[in-house]
């Protein structure tokens, strides 16, 4: 299922929804304050947060605004305040959803699953944009700096692997499990020759990096440059 923070500072209410979410197939982690909340979001990077309003360090909004300054993961909002300009300015504050007070865990897992689908659906033919390096996967089609680059099937599969996952290290049997389709590993070879060719086609080396850093014993991030 997913990976879901929940910011909630009534104990109660969180190790009951802690419970039932994770009695639907969520794994669950959580927090009783706004900075923990915000802390854990971009350590963790779960792939959906439950966010209470009515928090003790900081107001729920708050915490959404400075989340949405650092992460696009899905927030929905569980509050009490249910009046049409509340909910209007959640939304637009960039909650995803909201749920009034009280819910049960049943219709949580509801809302989760929903906001989840939606955005994969959102997210999955947008072109991502990292720096000057614009990748469309609907044409296919790479930019950088303006101009198009001439990528084999294969780079493109590589690129945008790596540019849809912004700064995250991934390792080469990820890659030659998801981009390579090679179920049971294969050889780190082939992701290094490929990387050097990408490498070489947006004007870096494994040397002097732009987009593209190895992590030593780990893997490969792609990065906007500095």
């Amino acid at each position: 299922m997913a990976d879901v923070l929940l910011v909630e500072d009534d104990t109660t209410i969180r190790i009951g929804l802690t419970r039932g979410l994770r009695d639907r197939g969520h794994a669950v982690s959580s927090a009783h304050t706004a900075l923990d909340g915000l802390r854990q979001a971009v350590a963790d990077r779960p792939d959906i947060v439950v966010l209470d309003l009515g928090l003790p360090d900081l107001d729920g909004a708050e915490m959404l605004r400075m989340l949405r300054a650092v992460s696009r993961v899905p927030v929905i909002v569980g509050t009490a305040r249910d009046d049409e300009a509340e909910v209007v300015r959640l939304l637009d504050a960039g909650a995803d959803d909201y749920v009034v007070k009280p819910f049960s865990a049943a219709q949580l897992d509801a809302r989760v699953r929903a906001v989840l689908r939606r955005t994969a659906e959102s997210r999955a033919d947008a072109p991502v944009t990292i720096g000057k390096l614009r990748l469309d996967l609907r044409s296919r089609e790479a930019v950088l700096d303006g101009a198009p680059l001439d990528l084999t099937p294969r780079e493109f599969d590589l690129l945008y692997y790596l540019a849809s996952r912004p700064g995250e290290v991934v390792t080469k049997r990820e890659l030659l499990t998801e981009v390579w389709l090679v179920p049971y590993g294969g050889a780190d070879k082939t992701v290094d020759v490929h990387l050097s060719w990408l490498r070489r086609k947006l004007g870096e080396s494994a040397q002097n990096p732009r987009y593209l850093q190895t992590v030593r014993g780990v893997g490969v991030k792609l990065v906007e440059p500095s």
